[in-house]
């Protein structure tokens, strides 16, 4: 499989397959969902359908006219029922990706959890995963989780490992290597994700996890740069080299996720994974270029 080394071979992926993906987008009326239906519109990598509240604005009418056979509007009295409606033409297999517009995602998520209608099946687990393309890096890397997950216990960590390395192997990553953070390289029972850390490696070398390499705990800067674990001692094959980070909590992997963007030009894209199709719901600061990103990773 080809390795993904930037956004730009997502797009390029996409333009060259053979099959549009569906996207179905709960109200769409601002300038950065504008841009994203456009952009895609515009470069083939995707086909939407549209669904409104109250009336379609003149933006997207307008797109709607411009690609006819590949744009559907839907009209809806309420937001909430954009979502409702959104969530169940993907639910139905009409759409193979649901996306927020200006909606609340609070108001998104309801329709997504809801128990009888909604695209989370029981007994899974609801989780955000990042792509992110940092210049000073010079390859992808993927992390998680930094939007949905407070505090994940064993089996969410399980399932937060499943799902990041699954996107880095969509990302070409045969055998993905993975960091699992923390502050210092100690297990210490006052910090239970390190013990925590300790079970996941122990699974991975009974084969648990298909073909991937678990190192840590470690900080990201040992992860991610092999100077610095050579100064340690540390002798693991992720230092230096992680294509994923697994962070302990939502606070550490959010704070990385808005400082990797502040200050080292990374680009990024997110979504939310365990439910029956992916879910896009960029944050309201993310740029135009992310929440596009976000969208073709979707797709991917």
């Amino acid at each position: 499989m080809r390795v993904i080394r930037n956004f730009s071979d997502i797009t390029d992926m996409l333009r060259l397959s053979h099959g549009r993906k569906r996207v179905a987008v709960a109200c769409p009326a601002d300038s950065h969902t504008e841009y994203v239906v456009e952009r895609a519109l515009r470069e083939g990598i995707a086909d939407f359908t549209l669904v409104c509240a109250g009336t379609c604005a003149p933006e997207f009418a307008r797109l709607a006219g411009q690609y006819p056979d590949r744009t559907d509007v839907i009209i809806v009295p309420t937001p909430d029922d954009t979502a409702r409606r959104a969530v169940e033409i993907v639910r139905q297999g009409e759409a193979d990706v649901l996306m927020k517009g200006t909606l609340n995602t609070d108001n998104l998520l309801h329709a997504v959890l809801n128990k009888e209608h909604g695209l989370l099946e029981p007994g899974r687990i609801l989780s955000h995963v990042t792509a992110t393309f940092i210049p000073a890096y010079g390859k992808m890397l993927v992390f998680a989780d930094a939007a949905v997950i407070p505090r994940p216990t064993l089996e969410q960590f399980e399932a937060i490992l499943g799902y990041a390395t699954g996107l880095s192997r969509r990302l070409g990553v045969e055998r993905p290597a993975v960091a699992l953070v923390n502050f210092t390289e100690k297990v210490n029972e006052k910090f239970p994700h390190s013990i925590y850390y300790e079970e996941l490696k122990q699974r991975a070398a009974e084969g648990r996890y298909g073909n991937v390499c678990l190192g840590g705990p470690m900080d990201v800067k040992t992860a991610l740069d092999t100077e610095s674990g050579r100064i340690k001692g540390i002798t693991s094959p992720v230092v230096g080299n992680a294509d994923v980070l697994i962070f302990p909590n939502i606070e550490s992997g959010n704070v990385f996720y808005k400082t990797i963007t502040l200050f080292a030009s990374a680009e990024t894209a997110g979504m939310l994974c365990g439910t029956n199709a992916p879910v896009v719901v960029a944050s309201r600061a993310d740029s135009c270029e992310s929440k596009y990103y976000s969208l073709a990773m979707a797709c991917v």
